[in-house]
C-alpha cells in the first residue's frame, strides 16, 4: 500500500503565509513527480504545483510569483510555501503522488486533503 498525508493547513488572513507538508509513505519503487491540487466549493480539482524528481517544476498561473513548491531531505515530502494568500485561495488542498511502486506499476496516489482558509 501508498500513503499521502498532507498538513499544514488552515486559517490566515489576506496577506499571510501559510506552509503545507506532505509525506508518502509505503510501497514506493520510485517517485515521478509530488504535486499539489486544490479544490473550492463548487469548482473542479486543479493544478497548484509540482515538482518532478528532476527538479523540474510547474506552476498555476493564478499562484506564479506567490506560491513555492520544494522536495525535502527525504525524497518523498513536498512542500509547499505560500505567500501573499488571497480569498480566492481558499480550498482543500491535496497531495498528489505519481510513483511507480514495488510491484511495477505507475500510480497516482493522493492525500486526503488539508483545508486552507483565507479571510479578506
Amino acid at each position: 500500500q501508498v500513503h499521502v498525508v498532507e498538513s499544514g493547513g488552515g486559517l490566515v488572513q489576506a496577506g499571510g503565509s501559510l506552509r503545507l507538508s506532505c509525506a508518502a509513505s509505503g510501497s514506493i519503487l520510485s517517485i515521478n513527480a509530488m504535486g499539489w491540487y486544490r479544490q473550492a466549493p463548487g469548482k473542479q480539482r486543479e493544478l497548484v504545483a509540482v515538482i518532478t524528481s528532476g527538479g523540474r517544476t510547474n506552476y498555476a498561473e493564478s499562484v506564479k510569483g506567490r506560491f513555492t513548491v520544494s522536495r525535502g531531505n527525504a525524497k518523498n515530502t513536498v512542500y509547499l510555501q505560500m505567500n501573499g494568500l488571497k480569498a480566492e485561495d481558499t480550498a482543500v488542498y491535496h497531495c498528489n503522488l505519481d510513483c511507480v511502486t514495488h510491484w511495477g506499476t505507475r500510480d497516482d496516489y493522493w492525500g486526503q486533503g488539508t483545508q486552507v482558509t483565507v479571510s479578506s
